[in-house]
């Protein structure tokens, strides 16, 4: 079972959530793979994405996230002691989006989107300052990631897989090329139908 999250003012309409859901239903297996629209409360999305994958064993549960939804995949993994695949994801998010607390859109739509100031208090509480077992982890980092820091990344998850990636951007633009790499660290692994 994968659970793929998405980052800030994003979407399961995002290119790296529809990609990887497109190769899950190809490789025949789109019953294991959900992407939820994550409510903008950190608790609430947390509340959510443990609600959907209650019950299944961490042995069989791999967390995808991107950006925002990285912070989130690290700290639900050292809860449920499952596997977790981040691409460039936000390492201290309650900082990085302090700036971000007012009405905005979502990327994919035209709906407003209220980031509140409590959401901050919300983040810190879902702070892992280390993580415990490396070994769990994937990291796929971009140099040219013009939102987050890549070094502070991959400080965090030092001992973890870590795939460096120069250049690039933010988004990941060719994150269809490292598709391959993040199903085989999720445990998927098959020929696509």
């Amino acid at each position: 079972m994968i659970l793929y999250l998405h980052g800030f003012r994003s979407s399961p309409l995002s290119m790296k959530a529809r990609l990887t859901g497109e190769r899950m239903a190809q490789l025949g297996r789109s019953a294991e793979f959900i992407c939820p629209q994550l409510p903008a409360s950190p608790r609430r999305a947390m509340e959510l994405a443990f609600g959907l994958v209650a019950g299944v064993p961490a042995q069989e549960l791999a967390i995808v996230g991107s950006s925002l939804g990285g912070y989130y995949a690290t700290w639900m993994a050292e809860k449920l002691g499952c596997r977790a695949v981040l691409l460039n994801p936000a390492v201290v998010a309650a900082l990085d989006l302090e700036k971000h607390v007012g009405v905005t859109t979502a990327y994919h739509s035209d709906e407003p989107f209220e980031f509140k100031h409590e959401y901050i208090e919300e983040l810190r509480a879902l702070a892992v300052p280390q993580i415990s077992k490396p070994e769990r982890y994937f990291l796929v980092a971009c140099t040219g990631d013009e939102v987050l820091d890549y070094r502070d990344m991959v400080a965090h998850y030092a001992g973890a897989k870590q795939k460096v990636v120069q250049g690039s951007d933010h988004a990941i633009s060719e994150y269809a090329d490292y598709l391959g790499e993040v199903l085989e660290f999720c445990g998927v692994t098959g020929e696509v139908r």
